[in-house]
């Protein structure tokens, strides 16, 4: 990630990242904060911990259930806007057959909780989050997973998600593909 991100998790959260991804933080889902901490480090974390490695992803589904039990529960609605929106991520990330039906449900969740009650001082970020949510959309419409993902998984990409993968313009990655 941009300005030394990566290396701050890396340093400061890899063995929090560790614990979670085995499961010995589990219990923190019993409260919404928990829930949310312990989503941060499934579906945040790894992803600069493992970077461009299958492991980066590996703990997905796990966030996915988690965000979608916790929206059912009520923590979801307890907690302030700017949290819902690192506490709802997780549903654009997990690739998976009812990929399109949770981006409906990040739709509904954002325009109906999130959106509406963001601070003044924030309210530039619903256009940030809207835009950064209509890409995720179209790419889990047009290819039904993120394409920019397939050479770290090993999966043959289509001319069509060649293509988008030459453009380099991912919604979860920032800065070029080459890193640079």
């Amino acid at each position: 990630m941009q300005d030394g991100m990566d290396a701050r998790i890396k340093a400061d959260f890899a063995e929090l990242t560790t614990a979670a991804a085995q499961g010995l933080l589990d219990h923190w889902a019993d409260t919404p904060r928990g829930r949310l901490a312990l989503l941060i480090a499934l579906d945040q974390f790894p992803r600069s911990l493992w970077r461009d490695t299958p492991a980066a992803f590996a703990q997905d589904c796990k966030a996915n259930l988690l965000v979608l039990e916790g929206v059912e529960n009520g923590h979801f609605e307890t907690l302030q806007p700017w949290e819902k929106v690192f506490f709802i991520i997780a549903l654009g990330h997990c690739e998976g057959p009812d990929h399109l039906a949770r981006m409906d449900l990040i739709d509904k969740l954002t325009e109906e909780s999130i959106i509406p009650n963001l601070p003044p001082q924030l309210a530039f970020s619903a256009d940030q989050l809207r835009g950064q949510h209509a890409k995720v959309r179209k790419n889990i419409e047009t290819f039904g997973r993120h394409p920019h993902r397939n050479p770290i998984y090993g999966r043959v990409s289509t001319p069509e998600e060649e293509a988008y993968i030459a453009a380099g313009d991912f919604p979860h990655v920032h800065g070029p593909p080459d890193g640079s």
